[in-house]
């Protein structure tokens, strides 16, 4: 039986784990080789088995096995469209942006100098 990962609350190597553990439990539901998958996939059958066992592989090979499994589809619904920011476009008539810009921070009126540290931490 599988248990759900709450993906908001796991860490980035349970997240990983769970993925490739999923595209495992894919590969076999689909009665698939691994041998089948990597010359699909165009990747070697070591790098099929790493994948599975969750040893880190790349990007580009992660897409490969998963168009392999006709499932890349899937992936895009993973990520929230960009484009869809209702409040965003009222105020700038539907432009849309190019670059990020942090928030400014207030500039301090005091200037550093040797020594105000230690008043810092009640010296």
């Amino acid at each position: 039986m599988a248990t759900y990962l709450d993906y908001a609350t796991a860490s980035s190597a349970q997240i990983e784990a769970d993925l490739c553990e999923r595209l495992e439990r894919i590969r076999l539901s689909r009665n698939t080789t691994q041998t089948q998958l990597a010359h699909e996939a165009g990747v070697s059958v070591r790098t099929i088995g790493r994948l599975e066992k969750g040893e880190g592989v790349s990007l580009d090979t992660f897409l490969r096995v998963l168009m392999a499994l006709g499932i890349q589809r899937s992936l895009a619904s993973a990520l929230p469209d960009p484009t869809v920011r209702p409040i965003e476009r009222v105020g700038t008539t539907g432009a849309e942006r190019k670059r990020a810009r942090p928030g400014k921070r207030p500039e301090s009126t005091d200037t550093w100098t040797w020594g105000n540290e230690r008043k810092a931490h009640g010296e």
